[in-house]
């Protein structure tokens, strides 16, 4: 599950408007959670903040999203600073659906966390998705409808 505030919420959709057509993205930083008992472990993945990230694809930014590790690892750090983790990571996809895309999965890497993915059409976020990434490592990872909470 993916908790976030509407304020949060609102400020990740409004990046896309704002990249639009290319896609926008980001991270979020929070706290993950676990509960139950296996095989039956659910994460939650509370948002405290979502950072803006550079795009860094200029080869087909409309339809790719890349952020610089360097960014990566400086956005890491100030939320550590700040008792924060990444717990998720953001993006748009103007003019197409918000479902993650085979791309997307290869390049998804980070198990536990959230991937959330606005639909922009014609400029005006619509919908706006989330997935889990599960499995245990790179060979059986997959990316999971998630439930959001918006507070």
């Amino acid at each position: 599950m993916l908790k976030l505030n509407e304020q949060i919420y609102n400020t990740l959709r409004k990046h896309g408007e704002e990249t639009y057509p290319h896609e926008c993205c980001g991270v979020l930083l929070g706290q993950s959670t676990t509960c139950g008992d296996s095989p039956n472990i659910d994460v939650v993945n509370s948002v405290v903040d979502a950072v803006r990230a550079g795009n860094t694809r200029t080869d087909s930014a409309h339809n790719r999203y890349n952020i610089a590790p360097q960014e990566l690892v400086r956005i890491q750090r100030q939320g550590r600073e700040r008792g924060l983790d990444i717990v998720g990571f953001y993006h748009s996809h103007p003019d197409h659906p918000p479902h993650w895309s085979q791309t997307d999965l290869a390049e998804a890497h980070w198990i536990g966390c959230s991937y959330v993915i606005t639909s922009v059409d014609k400029g005006k976020a619509a919908i706006t998705n989330a997935f889990e990434l599960s499995g245990t490592d790179e060979s059986d990872k997959r990316l999971q409808d998630e439930t959001v909470e918006i507070e």
